[in-house]
């Protein structure tokens, strides 16, 4: 018997008309292969009944597992994508990425401030911030306020830490489709951390970039080519709203933690493709990244490629007096 929750796939593509359902065949880079388990109709069914008739992108449960779906509207009927999400979220030493790049990421998790992830559609982003935000609460624990539409990485609950401290995290849903509000709710319960699942609107923005200097660790994605475009973009957002320019580069240049930029490479069992940029998490020095950032004249191209380097090498990217 093959059922959709037994078989391994990332996204499974359903046609309305005909109930038909496509998933990636494994055998070369993007071709398709019908897909045909005992239970599709029982899950066709829970795909169409999770749709609230407003929200065009929500999450269901299937079987213990949730799917982040997007429904869409084609000239045959409607089609649905629905994405596999894992049983758990998965530790950051697992997911590829460079192993000093990952030990750089853990000494970050007393600090305040934004770290951001870019990247294309399906690049990994949101496993990610999620993957990070759960080490950071089973190292260091402490209450995390996440707001995602739809909701897809199970972090809701309570972890042990080491020393025997609580970490406790509540996943919320946007209210009304409001992010700039419930990010000003979310602040009125005074998280350690907050994850905004993807910056997309101009009160997003804004009220991400407020949280990030107001003694928060926040964590959020933005679709974006590389980490320049990721930082413009997030600036650009806010400047569409109630923010000027100059301010929203101000407030980025001293919120900032980090930016990533990933892409998924390879056959089978792919890899982040990363790059990266890091500001000096101890404020009180001073440092070239968040000046440059500052100006809004983004040459970021030789910080980034002396960080990776010195990353790389095992140099400390923020030496002390630096």
């Amino acid at each position: 018997m093959t059922t959709i929750t037994d078989t391994k796939f990332s996204d499974i593509y359903i046609t309305s008309e005909d109930k038909k359902a496509y998933i990636a065949d494994r055998r070369t880079l993007n071709a398709l292969m019908e897909f045909e388990p005992d239970d599709l109709a029982d899950f066709c069914k829970v795909v169409e009944e999770g749709f609230d008739g407003h929200n065009t992108g929500y999450s269901i449960n299937y079987n213990g597992i949730l799917y982040r779906v997007e429904k869409s509207f084609g000239v045959s009927g409607e089609q649905y994508c629905a994405r596999k999400m894992p049983h758990a979220v998965p530790g950051l030493n697992v997911l590829g990425y460079p192993p000093e790049l990952v030990d750089f990421l853990m000494t970050l998790r007393r600090a305040n401030g934004l770290i951001l992830c870019a990247g294309p559609t399906g690049a990994g982003k949101t496993t990610t911030i999620s993957s990070l935000l759960k080490e950071y609460l089973q190292i260091e624990g402490g209450f995390a306020y996440t707001i995602e539409d739809p909701t897809e990485h199970p972090l809701n609950g309570v972890y042990h830490t080491p020393t025997g401290g609580l970490g406790v995290c509540r996943q919320t849903t946007p209210l009304h489709g409001k992010w700039g509000e419930s990010l000003k709710s979310a602040l009125r319960s005074h998280p350690k951390y907050i994850l905004v699942g993807e910056i997309l609107s101009p009160d997003c923005a804004s009220e991400v970039l407020r949280a990030a200097t107001s003694g928060h660790l926040v964590f959020s994605t933005i679709h974006a080519n590389n980490v320049t475009d990721a930082i413009n973009s997030v600036v650009k957002y806010a400047a569409a709203g109630d923010m000027s320019e100059e301010l929203a580069y101000d407030l980025f240049s001293r919120g900032m933690l980090g930016v990533l930029h990933q892409n998924l490479v390879g056959k089978g069992i792919r890899r982040p493709d990363v790059s990266y940029l890091f500001a000096n998490p101890d404020t009180s020095h001073g440092d070239q990244v968040r000046g440059i950032i500052k100006t809004g004249n983004l040459n970021l191209g030789t910080p980034i490629e002396t960080q990776m380097t010195r990353l790389q090498k095992g140099i400390p990217l923020f030496p002390k007096g630096d």
